[in-house]
């Protein structure tokens, strides 16, 4: 196999490391930059957990290959809180019980995150991600929370 060398700005850090032509960006940001928010659930872009934004726009990070996001932007869910205390999105899921197992809340957190002053709505964030332990009731009040919504804890 060939590798090739990637430089990305990942979470405003520039980093730069080898990986293999066919390695993903979820799987580079994992491993070569040992970034573990960025979960990995069904590999083909349905899950929603490996979303990152990708020069600022939110991509499932399983279907980018690590070299295409050279000399790109990344944003993790490790990037998000810039502070080090918690996010409005994550205050948000705690306090509505968004929250089961976690394991697809790094790419709901980013997409959320993203949508923050868009107004996308729930349905712009929910769209591409899926949960198999909540009923996304709280999940659902959690997004409305996060965008301000006087109802969401209704």
């Amino acid at each position: 196999m060939s590798a090739r060398t990637v430089t990305v700005r990942v979470n405003g850090v520039v980093r730069t490391e080898e990986s293999e032509h066919h390695t993903t960006l979820a799987e580079h940001l994992r491993t070569a930059l040992r970034l573990t928010g960025t979960h990995i659930g069904c590999g083909s872009g349905d899950c929603g957990a490996c979303v990152v934004l990708l020069d600022g726009e939110p991509v499932c990070s399983c279907l980018v290959l690590a070299v295409q996001a050279e000399g790109r932007e990344v944003t993790t869910v490790e990037g998000l809180a810039g502070g080090g205390g918690l996010t409005r999105e994550q205050r948000a899921l705690i306090e509505e019980h968004g929250l089961q197992c976690g394991f697809c809340t790094p790419g709901l957190l980013v997409r959320m995150a993203h949508a923050a002053g868009r107004g996308g709505g729930e349905e712009g964030v929910l769209a591409g991600h899926l949960c198999r332990c909540t009923g996304y009731v709280g999940i659902r009040a959690a997004v409305r929370r996060s965008a301000g919504d006087a109802g969401a804890g209704r």
